[in-house]
């Protein structure tokens, strides 16, 4: 899950940049953002959800 995340916001700043370096694609620094902050929020809820487990017996 982990590899996920990093490679996921790997994308997102990569976007970013492509975004912020090329004249008129402005639109991919703001899906690097909503795509950044979406991984995060996911990962903090999943994160936050997976420490109930059961014990084993």
């Amino acid at each position: 899950m982990m590899v996920a995340f990093l490679l996921i916001v790997l994308v997102a700043v990569a976007l970013g940049i492509v975004g912020v370096a090329a004249h008129g694609l402005g639109f991919l620094l703001a899906v690097g953002v909503v795509l950044f902050i979406a991984d995060v929020v996911f990962i903090t809820v999943r994160g936050a959800r997976g420490d109930h487990r059961r014990p084993i017996r």
